[in-house]
């Protein structure tokens, strides 16, 4: 077991009990920032040479698991905050010295929907935008950020998709922008900028990671972790957030049920239909815990072979990845629907986690129908769509 999961074990019951509370805030509270920064898990994908521990990628979804099993916001924000190490490795290496030279603990805030717009000037290039959606950015320092260069025109130039990355100096966090039903802690507020100057080296093309790529090119082909597909670690961090809701859902339903009677005056830890409920529930999200897992190790052997991620290996990849999250939401509205009505009072850690998990199904990565089509698609030999990310 790596050291960050024994961390994390340790402080589990504060992890569980701080789970309202930043729900309450809409945003981690700052003693789940305390636990996720204390325990290095925002580290675990991180170069050694700034402080990280380059850690096997299993090791780090392992830990997001447990996380997010007792906070479903505190497992969203460390897979998403977690992963932006992995991207900013194969970036500049002045950007990486900026970043974490005075402090390895910086967290790095997204989105990468490329919804900004760059004007090329001397030395860099003028940006403006706004984006929602910026998970755990209350406690992030930096932000990476998606945009599209542009003509003098302001027009978008082929091939000019690419992440922009600023200090927190340079952007604004709007505060009210985050009041929804589900995953309220993880505080994933709007962002703008007007007119911030980046610099060249602050500027990334994504696309030569999508295969895994890039780490050789940037002279980190010696590492497994960094010859990962970009899109299918990033969503895989997604994947990894929402089992671990079914999971803490799962952990509610058999503890509110040990001792629960019907109103037929039935002991539900007796009852038949219940116990068939638990069965099938317990078991597809082992499947899927199991499926996950399996995918990560078997891409982390595929990268260490040094051979790049084929699209097919990727779309097979991202297609197990939603279908993984589909069962278990599935699983969670099962539990749900019999777990009496007393799973519908606000204190009810089980409706917290339905909430969760059915606004972590909205989240673009989990969107199953494009990714099952462009499977489909690709395995018929035919174009996948542009707008399909794996």
């Amino acid at each position: 077991m790596h050291e960050v999961h024994e961390r994390i074990l340790a402080r589990a019951e504060e992890l569980a009990a701080e789970a309202p509370v930043s729900d309450e805030l809409g945003r981690l509270s700052d003693t789940t920032a305390e636990i996720l920064r204390s325990s290095g898990v925002m580290r675990m994908l991180q170069p050694k040479e700034h402080g990280g521990y380059e850690a096997d990628p299993i090791d780090f979804f392992r830990a997001q698991l447990e996380i997010g099993t007792r906070s479903s916001s505190a497992g969203w924000v460390a897979g998403v905050v977690g992963v932006h190490a992995f991207e900013m490795a194969q970036m500049d290496p002045t950007l990486q010295k900026e970043i974490w030279a005075d402090d390895p603990d910086t967290w790095i805030a997204s989105p990468y929907a490329p919804l900004g717009r760059a004007k090329p000037v001397d030395g860099g290039y003028v940006f403006s935008g706004r984006w929602p959606f910026s998970s755990g950015t209350d406690h992030c320092q930096w932000i990476i950020l998606g945009g599209l260069i542009t003509d003098a025109d302001g027009v978008p130039v082929p091939g000019g998709l690419r992440h922009f990355v600023l200090p927190r100096a340079d952007y604004e966090i709007l505060h009210d922008t985050w009041d929804v039903v589900g995953l309220r802690g993880t505080g994933s507020k709007d962002i703008l900028i007007k007119d911030a100057f980046i610099p060249g080296h602050r500027v990334f093309d994504p696309v030569p990671m999508e295969d895994g790529g890039l780490a050789e090119q940037v002279g980190r082909g010696d590492s497994a972790l960094y010859r990962m597909p970009f899109h299918p670690m990033f969503t895989a961090g997604i994947t990894t957030a929402t089992v671990a809701m079914a999971e803490g859902a799962l952990a509610a339903f058999v503890a509110a049920m040990r001792d629960r009677v019907t109103a037929r005056g039935v002991k539900t830890a007796n009852d038949p239909h219940q116990l068939a409920v638990l069965g099938r529930a317990s078991a597809d999200l082992a499947a899927g815990r199991n499926q996950l897992f399996d995918d990560i190790e078997q891409m982390t052997e595929h990268a260490r072979s040094g051979e790049r991620f084929s699209p097919e290996r990727r779309l097979t990849l991202r297609r197990n990845q939603v279908r993984i999250a589909r069962r278990a939401v599935n699983a969670v509205d099962e539990l749900f629907l019999h777990a009496g009505g007393t799973a519908l009072r606000s204190g009810s850690t089980l409706q917290r986690c339905w909430r969760d998990i059915h606004a972590a199904l909205n989240h673009a990565s989990n969107n199953a129908d494009p990714i099952y089509q462009a499977y489909g698609l690709n395995l018929y030999g035919n174009p996948t769509p542009p707008t399909v990310l794996f």
